[in-house]
């Protein structure tokens, strides 16, 4: 039986923070792979907050900054060709979008709807 490493890894990193017992595992992963030296990238640092806090347990948000050495596989692992790129993957870890360059949250937005995922209601984000 595979085990799909990026499900492993938030499996992980959120028993890691001190999640509840209670596992709840997102309906999309959203990977950023980019750079905290690069000017789109910055860009988007606000739309992921955006869009984790809009969307909660449905989403789970990872940042790459693949200039650093330590993180630099993750371009190769997933054949960037520019920064920023995003990618997402569905509940099985398989990849069913991606876009390169700036990408504006309405357009995530639109992307995410059709994945099923909705709003979590305002009262409950704060």
């Amino acid at each position: 039986m595979k085990i799909n490493t990026v499900m492993l890894t938030i499996f992980l990193l959120s028993m890691a923070s001190g999640a509840q017992s209670k596992l709840v595992l997102p309906k999309v992963t959203f990977i950023e792979l980019g750079s905290v030296s690069c000017i789109p990238c910055k860009q988007m640092q606000p739309v992921m907050k955006a869009i984790e806090e809009k969307y909660g347990e449905q989403i789970k948000i990872i940042f790459y900054d693949v200039w650093k050495p330590e993180q630099k596989h993750y371009a190769q692992k997933y054949g960037i060709r520019l920064i920023p790129t995003q990618v997402f993957l569905d509940e099985n870890g398989k990849e069913f979008y991606r876009h390169e360059g700036f990408y504006p949250e309405a357009e995530i937005d639109k992307l995410l709807k059709g994945k099923g995922l909705n709003p979590v209601d305002a009262e409950i984000r704060k």
